[in-house]
């Protein structure tokens, strides 16, 4: 869809949805032809279950995208597996960086230590891309109480560049919401949560926090990136904002 066009449906989206609930946004994204073909993007980590549930109640076929960097933490792999047994999810998808560029790019698996830029672009930006093929937009769980970039964050948005949209059901929700939403709905839990990691990456670049810290201060701590680069604006990866 040309630029201009998605920009101008995206605006008239959040006119209507802006004052709707977060199911509404959800079940307009997935059943209206306005949003084409959706797919959810899913890291399967400390706040993911409440869209992923959200997602098996509304559509249950919708595709779920997991990205498997072959680095993430074991417990984050078990409760993938376990949280998409029990939501009853019929097409997850798990997409891991291609063979042959790992075998040229990361043979030795040690390129995080040199620069984590490059690795997350071969381990979660190009595989994401490519498994976005062929849909017209995307499902993210990100949300205005994370801050940084996102304190302005509206349902619908563009992904420029690439002419496809990005729906945010959860953008107006705060942490508190999340919390009840899970207790209500009695939702497992990500295990690392209650170990101090309230957000959950790539095992060498995730570290634990302390009581005082940032949700995220524990994203590739020591140095100023705190986001992998899979959202984009004005048609480039983001590698500074904050990481959904």
């Amino acid at each position: 869809m040309p630029q201009n066009d998605l920009s101008r449906r995206v605006r008239g989206l959040n006119d209507w949805y802006r004052l709707h609930s977060a199911f509404a946004v959800l079940d307009h994204a997935l059943k209206s032809s306005e949003t084409g073909r959706l797919a959810l993007v899913s890291s399967f980590g400390a706040e993911s279950v409440v869209l992923l549930h959200m997602v098996s109640v509304t559509r249950r076929d919708t595709p779920v995208i997991f990205l498997d960097t072959e680095f993430l933490f074991a417990e984050t792999l078990v409760y993938q597996q376990e949280v998409s047994e029990r939501l009853g999810l019929t097409d997850l998808r798990v997409v891991r960086a291609e063979p042959e560029e790992v075998a040229c790019t990361d043979a030795e698996r040690t390129l995080h230590r040199r620069d984590t830029d490059a690795c997350c672009a071969l381990r979660k930006t190009r595989p994401l891309q490519r498994a976005l093929t062929g849909f017209d937009g995307w499902i993210t769980g990100r949300k205005r109480f994370h801050g940084g970039d996102r304190a302005a964050l509206d349902f619908f948005e563009t992904e420029d560049g690439t002419g496809r949209m990005k729906v945010n059901p959860l953008a107006y929700w705060t942490r508190e919401d999340v919390q009840t939403y899970m207790e209500e709905n009695n939702l497992p839990r990500h295990p690392l949560v209650a170990r101090g990691y309230p957000s959950i990456g790539c095992m060498p670049c995730t570290s634990p926090i302390a009581q005082d810290e940032d949700l995220r201060a524990g994203r590739w701590r020591g140095e100023e990136k705190t986001e992998c680069g899979i959202h984009f604006t004005d048609g480039k990866a983001r590698q500074r904002g904050v990481n959904a």
